[in-house]
């Protein structure tokens, strides 16, 4: 039963509103306010009649079905207090038959949206700064799966351009091939940073990085080889990264995969017009929207940026033909995108409109913010393993017995990192704390995780099997305790939707985060080993409900829900 729904349904008997309209208008008030509230300030401008008249009019008309407990008028609103025992066995059925399914839908049915996340920069090490992008756009990816879309994951690597004719001039001045594959990335980020520290002292190393990109268009057999040499190093570390955060992607189509898809995009945008040349330079003149020149081809003929995403975004159109394409990158990148968005627009294509640029804050450092050039950086693989290392610690000073320690240990320290990042907004910035990421009280993925074990651990000791999930009398658990436990239970597949719309994970995370808190006041408050065995098995039903509600969640943020801690 859907109770909001419902409510919908009565109240549309007594206004002049839409059903979709009144759904949109009710709302979740504080528990001593009821559990629905209806505000009739909508309604005053067509009735011509003071909301807390019209809420008493209305209130005093409607016939009191029996899942309605009673029926208050506060001011302007109609507060609707729904029957416990009616609405406990409503939420839990449909838990307890749907598991893992409970929040699954059918929006998304033959709609296939892409996502475009993670991208690092090979030849550049993968780093904390390069976990936003990756675990949104994961978490995103699970929830757009969840909701019934064909979801493609995209790590469109940043495989070409400038960095590789600096990196060329870096290797040939200050590299040695022994020292790159001994430590492979961190070798070549060291002379990256090199290139920048000489390049200030003497620009003409700028000159000719840019030549030896170049070359690279031009397909000289060197700078291809070394080219290719940078990539194969790079990806061996990319994959050891996204192994451990258990990340995979559809597709790894990066930058150099549209090197021959450019030469078609250029040609028609000199066909309709929209190229002009500026220095040299081809661009397209944004100035009527206020926004800078975008800039199609460099003086030199060399691509750009804008070139290789707006050719991406017509490869991505044919080969998937995408209800939305998400772009998930960090603020800064917002200009970027509007422009080359508004030269898909003004093309003529009319599905420019479901580009979407999804941007999120910096990580930084307690000491600041990351630069590659400025070789600021910290491995994104040592961080892990740090994070590991520490839980490690935690599990042999508290459950040194524990089984599948370093299992555990990687459950846990990764999952924190994680839900650290998918705990705010994600345009919020992040600084990077690992000592309060793996603290286990508070809002924290050790938190939730020892909350799910903590629900395991109690269907153990009570020997629970799904035949005690038979014959429930519901009626026994109408406190307040388990009651608001499963309101909030019930609003999880509300904030899927939501997250997805929104496009932030975070809805989740917190939503998450309440459940394992009214768990444990319930828990605390209701006496599961010493009950009579109905009570128990009605008890029993919610720690199940709950524990598959953690564990569903956590698998949407890209975290793993361990047994035992």
């Amino acid at each position: 039963m859907d109770f909001k729904e419902k409510i919908a349904t009565l109240l549309k008997k007594y206004t002049n509103l839409e059903k979709d309209e009144i759904l949109n208008l009710i709302e979740i008030p504080n528990s001593e306010m009821g559990d629905f509230a209806f505000p009739c300030f909508k309604l005053a401008k067509t009735l011509k009649k003071a909301p807390p008249m019209i809420a008493n009019e209305i209130a005093e008309k409607i016939e009191k079905p029996d899942f309605i407990e009673k029926i208050e008028v506060v001011n302007a609103y109609i507060n609707f207090y729904i029957n416990k025992a009616i609405y406990i066995e409503s939420i839990l059925n449909q838990v307890l038959d749907k598991k893992e399914d409970f929040g699954n839908s059918s929006i998304g049915n033959n709609k296939t949206i892409v996502i475009d996340y993670s991208s690092p920069n090979i030849a550049k090490p993968f780093h904390i700064g390069h976990l936003r992008s990756t675990v949104i756009g994961n978490s995103l990816y699970k929830i757009y799966k969840k909701l019934g879309y064909n979801v493609v994951g995209v790590n469109h690597l940043g495989d070409w351009g400038t960095q590789f004719g600096k990196l060329i001039v870096a290797y040939k001045n200050w590299g040695n091939k022994e020292l790159v594959e001994k430590d492979d990335i961190k070798e070549l980020s060291k002379i990256y940073v090199k290139f920048h520290e000489e390049a200030e002292k003497n620009p003409a190393l700028e000159d000719e990085a840019r030549l030896w990109l170049v070359k690279m268009q031009e397909r000289d057999k060197e700078a291809l080889e070394l080219w290719k040499w940078f990539c194969e190093i790079s990806m061996k570390e990319f994959e050891r990264v996204y192994k451990m955060l258990n990340i995979s992607f559809d597709s790894y189509a990066g930058e150099s995969f549209y090197n021959d898809k450019m030469q078609a995009v250029v040609d028609e945008l000199f066909e309709k017009d929209i190229l002009v040349e500026s220095q040299g330079a081809k661009i397209v003149d944004l100035e009527e929207y206020n926004m800078p020149p975008c800039l199609i081809l460099r003086s030199d003929g060399g691509t750009l940026y804008p070139t290789r995403d707006i050719s991406a975004a017509f490869y991505r159109k044919k080969e998937y033909n995408f209800e939305k394409c998400l772009y998930i990158t960090a603020l800064d990148q917002n200009l970027h995108f509007a422009q080359w968005f508004k030269v898909i627009e003004l093309m003529g294509y009319d599905w420019a409109k479901d580009l979407v640029h999804i941007p999120f804050g910096l990580v930084s450092l307690n000491d600041g913010k990351l630069s590659t050039r400025k070789g600021h950086v910290v491995l994104m693989e040592d961080i892990l393993n740090s994070a590991i290392e520490k839980t490690k610690n935690i599990i042999e000073e508290k459950n040194p017995n524990l089984e599948n320690k370093e299992e555990v240990a990687k459950q846990v320290g990764i999952g924190a990192v994680i839900f650290n990042d998918l705990f705010n907004s994600r345009v919020k910035n992040v600084v990077f704390d690992l000592e309060r990421m793996l603290n286990f009280q508070g809002e924290t993925g050790p938190y939730v995780q020892y909350t799910h074990t903590r629900a395991c651990s109690i269907l153990e000791k009570e020997n629970f099997t799904l035949d005690m999930l038979e014959d429930i009398d519901f009626s026994l658990i109408c406190d307040e305790y388990s009651f608001e436990l499963v309101k909030l239970i019930s609003l999880y597949p509300e904030k899927i939707i939501d997250a997805s719309i929104k496009y932030e994970p975070y809805i989740i995370t917190r939503h998450l985060v309440n459940i394992c808190q009214a768990f444990n006041k319930f828990y605390d408050e209701n006496n599961i080993k010493n009950s009579d065995t109905n009570l128990k098995k009605a008890r029993l039903a919610i720690v199940y409900a709950t524990k598959n509600i953690i564990a569903n969640a956590l698998y949407l943020l890209g975290i793993d829900a361990p047994e035992k801690m």
